[in-house]
């Protein structure tokens, strides 16, 4: 069954997917959590830059799941997905201790003009699974 997330994007990175220049998501982690387990091909998720309303949607293509994950796999991920992931230096950097990781691909993507759903979220999590 499809399941509906809301996934939080810091600075331009909702813009980048909508015009296609972010083809991979990644949530990389000290523990798991969530999208970590609880997210699969086909399911939805809603594009909110922090603090603003959501500003479209994108379908997953396809996702995998990492745990254990070592500093040598950061680096293969580095190298193989740093385009699609279009993130910067510092981004690796904070991750170098982190354990588990969630890797999404994305499909098709749409803009919304205004957002079709309020979702109501005053704390700092990065990724919620809605109902």
């Amino acid at each position: 069954m499809m399941k509906k997330h809301l996934a939080i994007f810091k600075g331009t990175a909702g813009e980048a997917i909508l015009l296609g220049k972010k083809t991979m998501e990644s949530r990389i982690s000290k523990s798991k959590s969530v999208p970590f387990g609880a997210i699969s091909a086909g399911d939805l998720v809603y594009i909110k830059p922090s603090g603003k309303d959501i500003i479209g949607q994108f379908r997953v293509k396809k996702v995998i799941f990492f745990d254990g994950l070592e500093q040598s796999d950061l680096e293969d991920f580095k190298k193989r997905y740093n385009r699609e992931l279009n993130v910067d230096e510092s981004y690796w950097e904070k991750k170098k201790n982190c354990r588990y990781g969630t890797i999404i691909f994305i499909g098709n993507s749409s803009r919304f003009i205004t957002s079709p759903i309020k979702i109501k979220k005053s704390d700092l999590r990065g990724w919620v699974a809605l109902v």
